[in-house]
């Protein structure tokens, strides 16, 4: 069921989108998040062939009713997608309320989307990408900071969100080590409009991570992992064990290799693993609707929390 861009917030219960994981993120997760009241986001390139996104596509649309939570499509907009234009002719048909673009300019599915009264967010790691992806007109930024799993950037949420709001009027969701609700809270705070999360479902129930994967989320802290181009030619934050266990020495993983976002570059992440600093709020594999509700908790709590220490400083200020 497409929302209108009009109400997509409306229909979520918390500022949250589950960000799209490469080879984790599948229709069964999605759906899950939509009916927990927060948006599901998945990578078009999760599918391996346009057909499978068709019946992705269908199984989403199809399980999704007026009140769940928006749907996300992630396309990666790079010159080595050459399924772009393939997998945009599904878009146009199956009409995600939110398109969030990745690793290229947004300006490749802006009128297809507008067209449809869709939303387009540009999914950004930098200032000067920020101010490209503003200037093409998208509705909003991903912006994703320091701290984030998988392609990662190097701003802490806190200044990339200050300095996006500058010159940017649209909406932001930020990503990068929030974990729980309180950092979901705090983020809105600083003035985004949404938690761009991933690690945090990784290892749900509904996750297509291998058990291994999932248990390895459970197991590692934050010193677990490590940042290098080495593996896709882009900054990403990996987990060490996966990198050992694959043979390789996190400590010598050599120059980067040439930037490649296709379809035949997954078995690189099939065997090695991608999270974010907000892994150490993992601590089971169990149900996404059940990690939506100590989210919610937690946010709540926040929020009256914040509500006293402000509080009690305006008296003691006063």
């Amino acid at each position: 069921m497409t929302a209108p861009a009009s109400s997509i917030a409306a229909s979520m219960r918390l500022p949250i989108i589950a960000a799209p994981m490469f080879l984790v993120s599948g229709p069964e997760m999605v759906i899950a998040a939509c009916k927990a009241g927060i948006a599901g986001a998945f990578p078009t390139p999760n599918c391996r062939t346009v057909e499978d996104l068709d019946r992705w596509m269908d199984q989403i649309t199809s399980a999704l009713s007026p009140g769940d939570g928006p749907w996300v499509a992630n396309m990666i907009t790079h010159s080595t997608n050459n399924r772009l234009e393939e997998d945009l002719r599904l878009v146009a048909q199956y009409k995600p309320p939110v398109v969030i673009t990745a690793l290229g300019s947004p300006k490749p599915v802006m009128e297809t989307v507008k067209a449809y009264g869709g939303r387009v967010f540009a999914d950004v790691v930098s200032m000067k990408l920020a101010r490209k992806a503003a200037e093409a007109g998208v509705d909003g930024l991903a912006c994703i900071s320091a701290g984030a799993g998988g392609h990662t950037g190097h701003l802490s949420p806190f200044a990339f969100i200050s300095a996006v709001r500058d010159f940017f009027d649209g909406q932001i969701a930020v990503g990068g080590g929030v974990g729980d609700g309180a950092g979901v809270a705090g983020a809105i705070a600083a003035g985004a409009d949404y938690v761009y999360m991933g690690t945090r479902f990784l290892a749900t129930r509904e996750s297509m991570a291998q058990p291994a994967y999932k248990q390895m989320v459970v197991d590692a802290g934050p010193d677990d992992l490590m940042i290098s181009d080495a593996i896709s030619g882009t900054a990403a934050s990996w987990l060490k064990p996966s990198l050992r266990a694959a043979g390789l020495d996190p400590d010598a993983l050599g120059a980067p290799i040439e930037r490649n976002y296709a379809s035949e570059n997954q078995k690189r992440w099939k065997d090695i693993w991608a999270a974010g600093q907000g892994l150490d709020h993992v601590r089971a594999i169990e149900p996404l609707a059940s990690v939506v509700d100590q989210l919610d908790a937690e946010y709540s709590a926040a929020l009256e929390a914040f509500q006293r220490r402000t509080q009690f400083h305006r008296q003691w200020t006063a």
